[in-house]
């Protein structure tokens, strides 16, 4: 954590600032105290996008939809003001490392522990989608270590299933490397975008996207149109990894619970209109 800097303000919807966690694209994430004493992670949004009126309405609606976000896997939004000056959002502060920052101090994971993690953040992409979003930057800086597992952070930029794009054609949000999405349909496919290769020993300047990389639009290209490389990836996660970035949204894996209703887009699972199973 840093401290204040000179131009940060010193409270923000009730909420007195402390001091900075991170700064990204999309804005400033500040450690801040709630009204009620609570800790929490405020994120406020930078002036570039909080001028553009679609933006901010976009903002609301996916801020009420990520508050209703609950998994174990997942961090709540707890509030938020899109009719700011500068819209924020507040969500519940959770102590520890990036997944990052674990990656850099400590090295590459061994197989177990990268199965484990898989499957929360498969289970923590079930609940953004069931709650109606898609998270559009899933990456290790976006994956909290704590001591009962992961969680997953950052909906600052998130997308509303079935709301039109965030940005403006030939703009791209998010981080480069990403899975491959197109045609994914209404929840942006099983994988959003591959973290457990990150994890694994990797000859220096790849990526799982594609080979040696140098610029964003070549990291791109790669990922739409070449095959993953798995190199590293330990032999009992390789063919699981590789489905995952499958071009083909219907050969990624799903879990039975992912499986949703086309009438009210809940889980089967839970649908008491007789989804078919």
């Amino acid at each position: 954590m840093e401290r204040l800097r000179p131009f940060d303000p010193s409270e923000i919807g009730g909420h007195r600032l402390v001091g900075r966690l991170g700064a990204g694209g999309m804005g400033v994430v500040y450690l801040a105290r709630s009204p009620h004493g609570a800790w929490c992670a405020l994120k406020v949004i930078r002036a570039e996008h909080a001028g553009d009126p679609g933006f901010r309405a976009r903002f609301r609606r996916e801020t009420e939809l990520a508050a209703l976000l609950g998994g174990r896997w997942t961090v709540p939004v707890v509030a938020a003001d899109a009719d700011a000056r500068a819209p924020w959002l507040a969500t519940t502060y959770v102590p520890g490392p990036s997944l990052a920052e674990a990656i850099a101090l400590h090295g590459v994971w061994p197989a177990e522990q990268l199965r484990s993690l898989g499957s929360a953040l498969a289970e923590a992409l079930e609940d953004v989608h069931t709650a109606g979003l898609v998270h559009r930057d899933v990456k290790p800086a976006n994956v909290l270590l704590t001591a009962d597992g992961p969680r997953l952070i950052d909906f600052g930029i998130a997308r509303a299933v079935g709301a039109t794009a965030l940005t403006a054609d030939g703009s791209v949000v998010g981080s480069p490397a990403i899975s491959p999405r197109a045609g994914a349909g209404p929840y942006g496919g099983p994988a959003e975008r591959c973290v457990l290769p990150r994890l694994c020993p990797r000859p220096r300047g790849h990526r799982p996207g594609g080979v040696r990389y140098r610029r964003c639009g070549g990291v791109l290209y790669r990922t739409v149109h070449e095959e993953p490389d798995v190199e590293g990836v330990p032999a009992g996660l390789r063919d699981v990894v590789r489905r995952c970035l499958a071009k083909d949204p219907g050969a990624r894996p799903r879990s039975p619970n992912s499986v949703h209703c086309s009438v009210c887009s809940r889980r089967a699972a839970g649908c008491r209109r007789g989804c078919p199973r």
